[in-house]
């Protein structure tokens, strides 16, 4: 279960630098195998690549319904490997479909990480703070 959030930079050629907290676990557990593609609330989903398998598998399965979303998920992936530093290279494509130049937040979503382009990311966030929270936290208590 991957949690929190990394404010981080991507160098000039596009690499995100794995926070050394999840290093480890990502290198161990899965040898550094990532896929990254586009969620539709803008930012980029990273999985570690048993956590895709499965995603891929629920995916594909959808109805032809769903055909665009196939291709938005599907079609925008991108297989990654950690290098020995612990960078893992985003593809031009992908950092422009979430308008990441440079500085960027990634955010531990359990099975898989959120990437954002820090600015946008704030912006949001502080929009839905000033809202109300949605109905499925009527009952839940903090």
């Amino acid at each position: 279960m991957f949690q929190g959030a990394s404010s981080l930079a991507l160098d000039t050629k596009g690499r995100l630098s794995v926070p050394t907290r999840f290093r480890d676990v990502l290198g161990t557990a899965i040898s550094g195998q990532l896929t990254i593609t586009k969620h539709p609330h803008g930012c980029l989903m990273i999985f570690p690549r048993t956590e895709w398998e499965k995603f891929r598998e629920r995916i594909a399965a959808l109805p032809m319904q769903a055909q665009w979303w196939k291709r938005i998920f599907l079609g925008n992936a991108m297989d990654v490997e950690m290098d020995a530093a612990g960078r893992v290279l985003v593809s031009p494509e992908l950092r422009a479909a979430a308008g990441i130049s440079k500085d960027a937040v990634l955010l531990g979503m359990g099975a898989y990480f959120e990437l954002w382009d820090a600015a946008t990311y704030a912006a949001q966030e502080a929009e839905q703070m000033k809202g109300e929270m949605p109905d499925v936290f009527k009952d839940f208590s903090f």
